[in-house]
C-alpha cells in the first residue's frame, strides 16, 4: 500500500518533468515481411525506480485521472515520431496507439486526436487506435458513439487482445472496427497443435469475412510465422522481428530495413 502511494505521488508531475518515453515495436505485413509500421508503447523513466512498466503505473493514472493528460502526450509524440520515420523510410508508415477505457469516454478525445494529427502533419489513415475489449463492451451505446466520432476523422480502430475477454465476433459487427489483433495466447508454442492452428485460421477467416484486417501479436519463431501465413493473417509483430525499441535503436532499425529494401 505504501509503495502504491509512493508511486502515485511520484507519478504526479512526471509528464511535466519529461519522464515518459515511447518504445516502438515493428509490425510487418505477411507473407512478404515488409515493414508496415509500429505499435507505440509508453514507459516511465523514473529517477528513483528506473524504467517502470505501464502495467504498474497505467492503472494508477486511470484512477487518478492523469491518463487523459498522459494519453494526449502519447498521441502527439507518436504522431510526430511516425512522421519522422515515414520520411526516413520513404513511404507512409502507420503507428498504433493504445487507448484506455477512460480515454475513450473523454469528451474531447476526438479533438485531441485531430490536434495531434494536425501538429504532426500526419494523414489520419496512418494512425491506428487500439482498444481492449473491456474498453467498449460495458457501455455499448456510449462506446459506439465515441468510436464513430473517432472514425469520422479517418483514423483506424483496432481491438487488442481479441479472444481473451467477453467480446466475440458478434461485437465486431456493432462497432466501426478496422483491425483485429489476435491475442498471443492463440499463437503460443502450442499453436503447432492442429486444433490451435485451425482455430487461428477460423478466426482469421471470420474477421476477413467482416472486412477486418488481422494482426497477430507475440510472434517469436519461424514455425509460428509459417502457420500465420497459412492462416492468412495480414500482419504480425513480436520478438522474431524486433523487441520494443527506444528511439536511438529504432532509428538504427529503420535505417537497416531501409538499406535492405533498396
Amino acid at each position: 500500500m505504501k509503495d502504491r502511494m509512493a508511486l502515485e505521488i511520484a507519478l504526479q508531475g512526471a509528464l511535466d518533468r519529461g519522464e515518459f518515453v515511447l518504445y516502438y515495436q515493428p509490425r510487418v505485413s505477411l507473407p512478404d515481411e515488409k515493414l508496415k509500421g509500429f505499435e507505440a508503447l509508453i514507459r516511465w523513466k523514473s529517477p528513483e525506480r528506473g524504467l517502470v512498466s505501464p502495467l504498474d503505473f497505467i492503472p494508477i493514472a486511470e484512477e487518478t485521472g492523469l491518463i487523459n493528460e498522459i494519453g494526449a502526450w502519447v498521441l502527439r509524440q507518436a504522431c510526430a515520431d511516425i512522421k519522422t520515420l515515414s520520411l526516413r523510410m520513404g513511404y507512409a508508415l502507420c503507428v498504433s496507439v493504445n487507448l484506455s477505457p477512460k480515454q475513450l469516454m473523454c469528451s474531447n478525445l476526438t479533438q485531441k486526436v485531430k490536434s495531434a494529427l494536425n501538429q504532426a502533419g500526419l494523414s489520419p489513415e496512418q494512425l491506428e487506435l487500439e482498444l481492449t475489449e473491456g474498453a467498449f463492451i460495458h457501455d455499448i451505446e456510449a462506446s459506439a458513439l465515441a468510436m464513430e466520432d473517432l472514425k469520422s476523422l479517418g483514423v483506424l480502430l483496432a481491438v487488442d487482445d481479441f479472444g481473451t475477454g467477453h467480446a466475440g465476433i458478434s461485437y465486431l459487427r456493432q462497432f466501426p472496427i478496422n483491425v483485429v489483433k489476435l491475442d498471443r495466447t492463440f499463437i503460443a508454442p502450442n499453436v503447432c497443435e492442429s486444433n490451435s492452428s485451425g482455430f487461428m485460421k477460423a478466426l482469421s477467416d471470420m474477421a476477413h469475412a467482416l472486412g477486418l484486417h488481422v494482426v497477430a501479436e507475440g510472434v517469436e519463431d519461424k514455425e509460428t510465422l509459417e502457420l500465420l501465413c497459412k492462416a492468412q493473417c495480414d500482419e504480425a509483430q513480436g520478438y522474431l522481428f524486433a523487441k520494443p525499441l527506444p528511439w536511438p535503436e529504432l532509428l538504427a532499425y529503420v535505417d537497416k530495413v531501409s538499406v535492405r529494401s533498396d
